[in-house]
């Protein structure tokens, strides 16, 4: 069973140097995930890939079965999930086509089904590190290795979409102490935790945010900004799955038993 997922974002429908085999459509308990789990082998291996947003880019971020998609990887036998996603850069440093591997998250949706546990079950589970610490190491490792430059922490502060962001909204993030912006981040990192899987994020920043930069922000920008990004990408991540990975010292694996569960 392959122990990788990997869930990829606006303008990224396929990895580079990932050689792409059957392709899996499943039905779970809580809808449709957003598209076909296809499985493939990436640095030798095992690994599914799922599109964020479904095929053609169709599905709003508001709108995405983020249950269904990261219950899909469970049921595939996924225990490690990267993340691969658009961000908007809040610090004026922080530039179109930097990668950020973030630590910390703040959660600004609403509306969206963002637990497993919505019925009568009462459960608190710790997200004091909604990023497992163990995954983004082994990130850290390949980006050094590969010498592709990332910003190695950051805030990201996921919002609803799909309207973008006012210029007072971004500068009350800042004051916050967010460094990107994005629109998929959250209830993925959470829903991760309660599944107990091992989950981290790449953001590719492909805009400055309203007010940062001049201009208006397009769509095409965006997806541009993401394709050109696509080689520091590919060799991230062959880096990364060409590792040896060891047994996961984090807490991601016993996330329910330490939750008193």
């Amino acid at each position: 069973m392959p122990a990788f997922g990997i869930i990829a974002g606006s303008g990224l429908d396929n990895i580079p140097g990932m050689d792409i085999g059957p392709s899996e459509r499943l039905s779970t308990p809580f809808g449709e995930p957003s598209d076909v789990y296809r499985a493939g082998k990436l640095a030798g291996k095992d690994v599914v890939l799922l599109s964020r947003h479904g095929p053609g880019h169709r599905i709003q971020p508001q709108r995405i079965n983020y249950r269904a998609n990261l219950w899909g990887f469970r049921e595939l036998g996924v225990e490690k999930v990267i993340s691969i996603s658009a961000a908007g850069g809040i610090r004026s440093e922080i530039k179109p086509g930097a990668i950020m591997v973030p630590d910390q998250v703040i959660d600004m949706t609403s509306g969206r089904a963002s637990t497993f546990y919505d019925a009568e079950d009462v459960i608190h589970v710790d997200l004091t590190q909604p990023y497992c610490p163990d995954l983004r190491g082994y990130v850290l490792r390949a980006a050094e290795s590969s010498g592709v430059p990332v910003i190695k922490s950051g805030t990201y502060i996921c919002v609803n979409g799909p309207r973008l962001e006012t210029a007072a909204e971004i500068k009350t993030f800042s004051l916050w102490g967010a460094d990107i912006v994005g629109m998929t981040g959250m209830p993925e990192a959470a829903l991760a935790r309660e599944l107990e899987m091992c989950f981290a994020g790449i953001s590719v920043i492909t805009n400055f945010a309203a007010g940062i930069g001049s201009g208006k922000l397009t769509t095409a920008e965006v997806v541009e900004t993401m394709q050109d990004s696509l080689d520091g990408l590919r060799l991230l991540l062959q880096a990364f799955f060409a590792l040896t990975f060891f047994a996961p010292g984090c807490g991601c694996g016993r996330a329910l038993e330490d939750a008193g569960m």
